[in-house]
């Protein structure tokens, strides 16, 4: 009795046997990087960003200061996100409605020009 097996097919079957498995921390010769020799690179120290509307010294948000809400506004007219501006979320929230607020009473512009 002739039976098909419906599992093969035409092409190889790639199982990963026997070949070398790609490791991030091993290099050509084998040696792990740790046990490279050479200058030690620091990790880039980044300032955390603080929201400018916090704090007893912190800007008001207000509708009618466009040229404040200018500052946190792209050229094209979109608002800036919050990870981009350093905006807290709940003033980020503020800052968007009175941006909202602005354009409808035609005090800015909904898109740049």
């Amino acid at each position: 009795m002739n039976t098909v097996n419906n599992n093969s097919s035409s092409y190889p079957r790639n199982d990963r046997q026997g070949g070398s498995s790609y490791s991030p921390n091993r290099e050509e010769g084998g040696e792990a990087r740790g046990d490279q020799k050479g200058p030690v690179r620091r990790q880039f120290f980044r300032r955390r960003k603080t929201c400018p509307f916090s704090g007893a010294n912190g800007l008001k948000i207000d509708y009618k200061d466009v040229r404040l809400l200018y500052k946190f506004v792209s050229e094209r007219g979109k608002m800036m996100p919050s990870r981009i501006s350093a905006v807290s979320i709940k003033k980020q929230r503020d800052l968007s409605q009175a941006v909202k607020r602005a354009r409808f009473l035609a005090l800015m512009p909904y898109v740049a020009e």
